[in-house]
């Protein structure tokens, strides 16, 4: 049950997809940062609902702190993924493919063809002398 469940685990494509789904959330912040930080006050200029007297450049219009925050923490977790998950999944993976699997048990009927086959041998050679 326990080599089953490794085995399922150690699956390049299982790791992978949960990379994916963890790296396409933190992504989620990054693009709501940006949103929060430019489309929003950019659609308040354009609808005017932030003011008449509110100009496009303008000191704390744009809160590109949001987005600057958002990125780094989007990096900051990307990097704990990798460091954690990818590069320890991949370096035991290379050690368990570059060990050799163990040499399958050779099934009893074939030891008894081999044992019968040699047999003959011997006895076609006594008969040859």
């Amino acid at each position: 049950m326990w080599q089953g469940f490794r085995n399922f685990l150690l699956r390049g494509n299982v790791v992978d997809l949960a990379v994916a789904v963890m790296i396409g959330a933190a992504f989620n912040s990054v693009v709501d940062g940006f949103i929060v930080a430019f489309v929003d006050p950019l659609l308040a200029i354009i609808l005017g609902s932030a003011g008449e007297d509110l100009a496009l450049i303008q000191v704390g219009v744009f809160p590109v702190g949001v987005f600057i925050s958002a990125v780094v923490t989007f990096i900051l977790k990307a990097a704990v993924i990798y460091f954690v998950i990818v590069r320890p999944f991949s370096s035991l993976a290379a050690r368990l493919a570059a060990a050799p699997p163990p040499p399958a048990p050779t099934p009893a009927d074939v030891v008894l063809l081999t044992e019968i086959r040699d047999l003959q041998k011997q006895q076609l050679e006594a008969l040859k002398r």
